[in-house]
């Protein structure tokens, strides 16, 4: 056996802190109670006039104060992006019980994925230019827009000084960013990683730019109702903005100092389409393949998975092949699995949408119970799947499960989460 695939083998990674901002709540423990009351948050767009739109609702974050999180001089010096990307980092740290200051910094990495970045910002400041010239912008412009200026705001705050990244793989940067996270571990670069998603996209041109290419819910006269994921119903997305991310540690590390463990991250994959900006490959064949290669990583063969969370985007196209792919891997017990698309509670988040779905995976397997499909009154022709209940969700053993998230340019990135062996057996144990 070679040096590194025995480091591979004996280096397990695990779940020890997990952060989340959105509208269904700020912390770990709000956003999962607001998850079992079964309420989508959905409301009219406020932050800007969207009546010229044809999809005129979103999720917004109503309650974020960025000095809540950080020091009032440093919430001026950053925009919304880099705000959710340090409060949703302190959330986390807070559960996973660490200090930055006890951890070797070099021994701490950060990876980020986020689909815009600070463009919502620098669209207000084109504002500013425009109306009052150059004087009129803000001078922090050039070191907020980028999309790496989330790890690296973590990374300045905090004093992590390992593989610092933030990718911009359109929705599933999250999902990639967890994933990069686990390879640092599991190849023993670091011993902790922060990991995760931010996304602040509701601006104007941000908004009206996704609007243009008829890819949201144009039901804007029921908004709680719109987020349609796998119904025959269903018109597409509806943008949130919100931030998660999770503490991966390195097991015996996490171990050593009596950390909670949520989960384990045991496997992880990513492909591309090659086949159209927009569309997914018809024949579901990639997406299936970043499954299954991410079981492959994990040792485990389809017959292990007990839950998929599913990318449940709601467009025409997209859910009806990522069925397809589910199908396709999971054969004969597609029927059996059960499958959520949790999207409903916190709109489509874009790049930080896979984050917060391993955070669900991580509390589902934790918890013992997996949320509902909100507003699948009719699953559409094309999505035969084992759905949770529509309003409700309910107890289940989780050992493995899956969650995928698939982006513009034909991304697919999927995570194999596990209930790591030193976790108490949960509230769902005997349902199978």
């Amino acid at each position: 056996m070679t040096a590194t695939s025995h480091r591979e083998r004996h280096r397990e990674v695990v779940v020890t802190g997990i952060g989340i901002i959105t509208g269904s709540g700020t912390g770990r423990e709000a956003f999962w109670a607001n998850l079992r009351r079964g309420v989508s948050p959905v409301g009219p767009v406020t932050r800007f006039d969207a009546s010229d739109f044809n999809s005129r609702i979103a999720v917004e974050i109503p309650d974020f104060d960025a000095r809540d999180y950080m020091e009032r001089n440093r919430a001026r010096r950053l925009d919304r992006f880099g705000q959710l990307s340090l409060a949703t980092t302190r959330l986390a740290l807070h559960d996973a019980g660490l200090t930055p200051g006890d951890l070797p910094p070099e021994r701490v990495g950060v990876q980020m994925g986020s689909a815009l970045g600070g463009i919502a910002h620098a669209e207000i400041q084109t504002g500013h230019f425009l109306d009052r010239g150059l004087r009129g912008v803000d001078p922090r412009l050039a070191l907020t827009v980028f999309c790496g200026a989330g790890s690296c705001n973590v990374a300045i705050e905090f004093d992590f000084r390992g593989p610092n990244s933030t990718n911009a793989m359109s929705c599933a940067s999250g999902t990639i960013a967890v994933g990069d996270g686990f390879r640092l571990i599991r190849e023993g670069t670091v011993d902790v990683v922060v990991a995760g998603g931010v996304e602040a996209p509701l601006a104007p041109l941000t908004f009206g730019s996704f609007a243009l290419i008829r890819a949201m819910s144009t039901r804007n006269d029921d908004p709680t109702r719109a987020y349609r994921p796998f119904d025959a119903d269903r018109d597409g997305f509806i943008m949130g903005e919100g931030a998660g991310v999770l503490i991966l540690e390195e097991r015996e590390h996490a171990v050593a100092r009596g950390a909670r463990i949520y989960a384990g991250i045991s496997g992880y994959a990513t492909t591309n389409d090659a086949h159209h900006m927009t569309a997914p490959r018809p024949d579901a064949s990639q997406a299936a393949r970043a499954m299954s290669e991410a079981l492959a990583s994990a040792r485990l063969d389809p017959d292990a998975v007990d839950y998929v969370n599913a990318h449940g985007s709601s467009t025409p196209l997209n859910d009806g092949t990522e069925s397809r792919a589910v199908q396709r891997v999971l054969g004969h017990r597609t029927a059996h699995v059960p499958v959520s698309g949790t999207k409903p509670f916190y709109g489509h988040a874009l790049g930080a949408s896979g984050a917060i779905e391993a955070g669900i995976c991580a509390m589902a397997i934790a918890d013992g119970w997996i949320p509902p499909n909100l507003n699948l009154d009719s699953p559409g022709a094309d999505c035969e799947l084992n759905y949770v209940g529509e309003s409700a969700g309910r107890s289940h053993h989780v050992r493995h499960a899956i969650s995928n998230s698939f982006g513009f340019g034909g991304i697919n990135a999927s995570l194999v989460l596990s209930r790591d062996p030193g976790t108490p057996a949960s509230a769902g144990e005997g349902d199978r």
